[in-house]
């Protein structure tokens, strides 16, 4: 891991302990109460964090040993894995979180120097290079946790994170979160008060 790449797994665990600072507060009702995210719930969104910090750890794996390790089994099974999280009561669903969070970290902390050229992809995406998975982890933390409509809006992303320099589709969809959360509006007083900005779609 080069210094720019230790940067950024630094900028995700910045990211990942202001997310479960969130997250630890929150009761039943408020995991189940819509997120921003159309069709989701908020607990919905963090099953999302937890499966996707997994399918990243799979592409690890495979391109450290050689293998052809696929980050999802199939489409279907990412979402029934999402399903499936999203059922899990708030101290689990924490916990899923923070701990795929460390699975990840660890990994790419262990990953020698000659993987990270790597190509590899996701369900079918163009293929990328394995240290592009720090940059889509760090988006992925940022861009949900603003999702979950709790108080924390673009506003908020550190300036590493809001001028980095993304690729598609990761750049777009930073742009979209703009384009949701457009008022200043006051923070939620509690979580159950639901979110500061409204989807636009």
């Amino acid at each position: 891991m080069d210094a720019a790449q230790r940067e950024l797994s630094d900028q995700i665990d910045d990211a990942t302990q202001r997310l479960l600072g969130t997250i630890r507060v929150l009761a039943e009702p408020d995991l189940r109460a819509p997120s921003l995210l159309p069709g989701w719930t908020r607990a919905h969104v963090l099953a999302h964090l937890s499966r996707s910090a997994d399918a990243m750890r799979n592409l690890l794996a495979g391109a450290r040993t050689g293998q052809d390790r696929p980050a999802y089994a199939s489409a279907e099974a990412r979402a029934a894995g999402i399903e499936q999280g999203a059922l899990q009561k708030p101290a689990d669903l924490v916990a899923d979180v923070a701990g795929a969070a460390m699975a990840f970290r660890t990994l790419t902390r262990q990953l020698p120097d000659e993987i990270w050229p790597v190509q590899v992809q996701i369900l079918g995406s163009a293929p990328f290079p394995v240290g592009q998975l720090l940059t889509r982890r760090l988006a992925e933390v940022e861009l949900h946790h603003t999702d979950l409509g709790l108080g924390y809006r673009p506003a908020d992303w550190p300036a590493t994170f809001a001028g980095l320099d993304l690729p598609e589709p990761m750049r777009s969809q930073r742009a979209d979160r703009l384009t949701w959360c457009w008022r200043r509006v006051p923070r939620p007083a509690r979580p159950a008060s639901s979110s500061s900005c409204a989807a636009s779609h």
